[in-house]
């Protein structure tokens, strides 16, 4: 028989136990509530400071580092089931570290589903962001410390609605055993040993598992084009970290995105559809079912055709542009050529936000197919709408008198167009929050409804907005929401 194999047999008899297990665990679980729990434990407390040993002692030339201590802390979902973001008390933050007596110097990661940007430390207090734990994820914390010895107390704080936040810890060679019966202890022997047998086959055949927080299954990311390179680069990092997922990005505009997803969640039976819908700025109204996450925050920027040699335009004379106040760029000491206006199609975020934040009012009415020829002869300039960011710059660098609009990061390396300063003032994401700049939005990823913890949906959003994402994102030229200067700009939308 085919299915005759060591590993089907194996499976089988672990199977066959593991039901009978099953029943008699059902029987106990009833009596007990299913409740939500963040268990801590300190896997390690020593001193690394001035050692009578100069080889222990890391900092035995430094005066005040001399009663240095490290201790590793381990923060894991000990629960019955999942803990999503909602599920923390406070507002500010997750979970509050405390370690008394002695005050952080630095913070590590290892194992985390966030960045060591989203975590914050004053004092004895390490600060966490309320982050997601799949029943049994975890993640550890090394932390180096002074003013206080070896064995200090260490504690976790914060609350967790419908659960609690306690100290937890697991058996070492060093701890008593428990008392097992007989039977329990054959039980334990059988099934450790069909465990390793398998693991055995598993490990000679490398089917290495995907890394914790991955799920599989195919996820649909469509909305902002502008906002498209970013999440494609994201897309194409989490399948190659996470086999057995696919994320597919196709974006056909910010509003576009936002009704797509409003339409195939209303059209589910039940949960949420595995659909991301990333908009430039806050969504419509109307759309109450849709849950939002602050992703990072873009800049945006005028482009001009490099016949037109202009490099600063002022924010009056913008809007007069787009008025149609102004129909040749001599006017404004440029060349004698009439003024074309490329811009993008109701569906878009980014032409939502430049006439909210740049023109104060709608752009005026579409006057062009092809974006070179009046269509309307009356109108006092050529206007025509293109339905993504890439065809805003391909025309743009192709077309003489032309202006357009495009995300920051998406005019690079382009030839044919260069940005333009507005007032004097350049996109700079290192002068976000103080620069005057106005063409700027935060982006954000919809949801319809709170996906599950366990989807790749929630893993994918996880990823996007605390987890590895946030380096593709800055390197891109956006600024995280989850950094400390991005939760400051965002938080103030």
């Amino acid at each position: 028989m085919d299915w005759v194999s060591p590993e089907n047999v194996i499976a089988v008899l672990t199977a066959l136990l593991g039901v009978a297990v099953t029943f008699g665990v059902l029987l106990i679980e009833r009596r007990v509530p299913r409740r939500k729990r963040i268990g801590y434990r300190v896997q390690l407390d020593t001193p690394v400071g001035e050692r009578d040993d100069a080889r222990l002692g890391l900092f035995n030339e430094q005066q005040d580092m001399a009663d240095a201590t490290l201790v590793l802390l381990r923060i894991e979902n000990d629960g019955a089931v999942s803990i999503g973001r909602e599920d923390y008390n406070l507002d500010t933050h997750g979970l509050t570290i405390d370690f008394t007596t002695r005050a952080v110097r630095a913070v590590a990661l290892t194992h985390a589903p966030f960045s060591a940007a989203t975590v914050d430390h004053r004092g004895s207090e390490v600060l966490l962001p309320k982050v997601a734990l799949n029943r049994g994820q975890y993640f550890k914390l090394l932390v180096l410390l002074t003013g206080g010895g070896v064995g200090s107390p260490v504690s976790v704080s914060g609350g967790i609605r419908d659960g609690d936040v306690h100290p937890n810890h697991s058996t070492t060679f060093d701890d008593k055993p428990p008392t097992f019966s007989r039977a329990a202890r054959a039980v334990t022997v059988t099934l450790t040993a069909c465990v390793i047998a398998l693991a055995s086959i598993i490990v000679v055949r490398d089917d290495t598992p995907p890394p914790m927080g991955c799920t599989t299954g195919t996820l649909t990311v469509t909305g902002s084009t502008a906002f498209a390179p970013v999440v494609q680069d994201l897309a194409k990092q989490y399948e190659e970290d996470c086999d057995g997922a696919t994320v597919v990005v196709d974006p056909h505009g910010s509003t576009a995105g936002i009704r797509e997803l409003a339409d195939k969640g209303a059209k589910t039976a039940q949960g949420s559809p595995a659909l991301v819908a990333l908009s430039d700025g806050r969504k419509p109204g109307g759309y109450p079912q849709l849950r939002e996450n602050m992703v990072a925050v873009s800049l945006y920027t005028l482009v001009l055709n490099d016949g037109i040699h202009l490099e600063n335009l002022r924010l009056a004379d913008i809007r007069r542009l787009y008025r149609g106040d102004i129909t040749n760029w001599k006017t404004l000491g440029g060349p004698d050529l009439p003024v074309r206006l490329v811009s993008r199609d109701a569906n878009s975020g980014t032409r939502e936000v430049f006439q909210r934040r740049v023109l104060g009012r709608n752009e005026p009415a579409n006057s062009s197919r092809d974006c070179a020829h009046k269509d309307d002869p009356d109108a006092p300039v050529v206007r025509c709408e293109l339905d993504s960011t890439e065809q805003v710059l391909t025309t743009v660098a192709a077309l003489p008198g032309a202006i357009g609009y495009t995300e920051l990061r998406s005019g690079t390396g382009l030839k044919g167009l260069h940005r333009i300063a507005i007032d004097g003032r350049r996109p700079n994401v290192d002068e976000i929050g103080t620069s005057p700049y106005p063409y700027r939005e935060i982006e954000y990823a919809y949801t319809y409804g709170q996906p599950p913890a366990d989807s790749l949906t929630s893993s994918f959003l996880t990823y996007l907005t605390h987890g590895g994402g946030q380096a593709i994102i800055s390197t891109h030229g956006h600024l995280p929401c989850a950094t400390p200067k991005g939760l400051k700009i965002c938080g103030e939308g």
